[in-house]
């Protein structure tokens, strides 16, 4: 049971990436809000790197194959992510805060491996940062005024993908908090497929379309 939820986490969240590739090229957008597309880069480069260096298990594979996704995003942000944000923020500007984001977030995953070891630091950092960015999706909605940069497939297989590892972990592995934290979690991303839904909706499509802000706006991250 647990290598099949292992399994069905890594596809979920290989659907994730893969559209959220595509939205962002479509949209000429970024899909994954900033904070979060930070700390998965670097928390899926530094396992991936590590699950290579060690041996590679089922969960090593779906790391690489993140981290490298996580590339494609990257640069999907690097290269219009600019038009999110105020004029004020120059190119210079945005490109600055993108290599401190950078930065920060590769040192966050280091703390919790200096603080938590190899073992647990992985499982606590991808839960507590999964939170973020449940609520950040939703922040996006709202800073975006609807779904531009984002898709059902991206929320639905967002909550699954998360939902699968809450089990494993929280469930069958006994960790309160881990259980906890992926329960809301859930109930975060249940409310992110409410939105899209009714944003799919055909008067709610027009009014987004109709609305002057319904173009870029400020990015949520």
């Amino acid at each position: 049971m647990v290598l099949f939820l292992t399994v069905v986490s890594g596809l979920a969240w290989t659907a994730v990436y893969v559209d959220a590739i595509r939205i962002g090229f479509r949209d000429r957008s970024y899909a994954i809000p900033a904070a979060a597309l930070g700390l998965n880069f670097a928390w899926e480069t530094i396992y991936a790197a590590r699950s290579v260096a060690t041996g590679i298990s089922t969960q090593g594979v779906f790391n690489i194959v993140w981290a490298l996704a996580d590339v494609v995003i990257v640069y999907t942000f690097l290269r219009f992510g600019r038009s999110e944000l105020p004029a004020w923020v120059t190119r210079r500007l945005f490109i600055g805060w993108a290599l401190l984001l950078g930065a920060t977030s590769f040192a966050v995953q280091l703390l919790f491996v200096v603080e938590f070891g190899w073992e647990d630091a992985p499982r606590y950092a991808a839960f507590l940062q999964n939170l973020l960015m449940s609520g950040l999706f939703i922040a996006l909605f709202v800073a975006r005024q609807g779904p531009r940069g984002q898709t059902l497939l991206i929320a639905v297989a967002k909550w699954i993908g998360t939902l699968a590892p809450t089990i494993v972990f929280g469930w069958y592995g006994n960790s309160p908090l881990i259980l906890g934290v992926g329960v809301l979690c859930s109930v975060f991303d249940l409310a992110y497929i409410g939105l899209l839904w009714r944003a799919r909706s055909p008067a709610n499509a027009t009014r987004g379309q109709l609305s002057p802000m319904a173009g870029p706006g400020m990015g949520a991250r």
